[in-house]
């Protein structure tokens, strides 16, 4: 399985991130994770919005649902089947949007992969997992914009002056992160209906996206503290985009 992941996803993420570094007139290894990451979510557009698709029409659904549930409460069996027969019914798929949120998984582990290793060799290139065809540049240029050390970690015992554009780097990951998870608590909140709350009882979804509204941006910071400054900059770039795609995906919705 580790082999599969290899050669069908990881090798190819890094041949890719090498070659645009190799082609790009001023070698920059921050330009080249932007625009790999750019690359990858274009790629992953039309499975992120059929995951979308499939959540929203999973919350249009939510009453029906639970109408059934509260119907056959203390029978699972006939409450699975009649389940069952509504989804049937409706042509839906429960796990629909699932599939997508694999495939991105996949490529965000590969990423991550991707950079880390190189980070960790001291931003030197692996000639074993190059491919023939892919010139080898040797050692990478490590700084970003000429003012990040992409494969430096942060030191909260010794922070300089040098050390605030990673700080910057980091915190704008966190932000950005935290918008994400506004952004998706309030289109949450639009597709609820408030007249179906019971009183007294708290909405377990609602809590953990409470929760995952400040869980993410501290993640976020841990990532960016403990791990290269090339990660930071991959989630940084990576969170603007699904910000930019998420506007565009509910102007869209609206329009309709």
């Amino acid at each position: 399985m580790g082999n599969i992941f290899s050669v069908l996803v990881y090798n190819p993420l890094y041949n890719l991130l090498i070659f645009i570094y190799d082609f790009l007139p001023y070698r920059d290894f921050g330009i080249a994770i932007i625009i790999v990451t750019l690359i990858i979510k274009f790629l992953l557009v039309p499975l992120s919005r059929k995951q979308i698709e499939s959540q929203k029409k999973m919350a249009q659904m939510q009453p029906k649902i639970k109408e059934i549930q509260a119907k056959y409460k203390g029978d699972k069996e006939a409450q699975s089947k009649a389940l069952m027969e509504f989804y049937k019914e409706t042509k839906t798929n429960p796990f629909g949007g699932c599939l997508p949120m694999i495939f991105q998984l996949v490529f965000l582990i590969a990423i991550y992969q991707v950079l880390y290793n190189i980070s960790n060799a001291g931003l030197k290139v692996d000639p074993k997992t190059l491919y023939s065809f892919i010139p080898n540049p040797g050692e990478i240029n490590k700084m970003f914009l000429g003012i990040i050390d992409l494969s430096s970690v942060l030191n909260l015992q010794q922070i300089t002056l040098i050390n605030i554009p990673h700080i910057i780097l980091i915190l704008g990951a966190a932000v950005a992160q935290y918008f994400q998870a506004k952004m998706m608590m309030a289109k949450k909140a639009k597709q609820e209906n408030p007249a179906e709350k019971k009183e007294g009882q708290p909405d377990f979804a609602e809590v953990m996206s409470k929760q995952m509204l400040f869980l993410g941006p501290l993640l976020t910071l841990f990532i960016g503290i403990k791990f290269p400054a090339g990660l930071a900059l991959y989630w940084l770039v990576s969170t603007v985009f699904m910000i930019v795609q998420q506007g565009k995906m509910e102007k869209a919705v609206k329009k309709e």
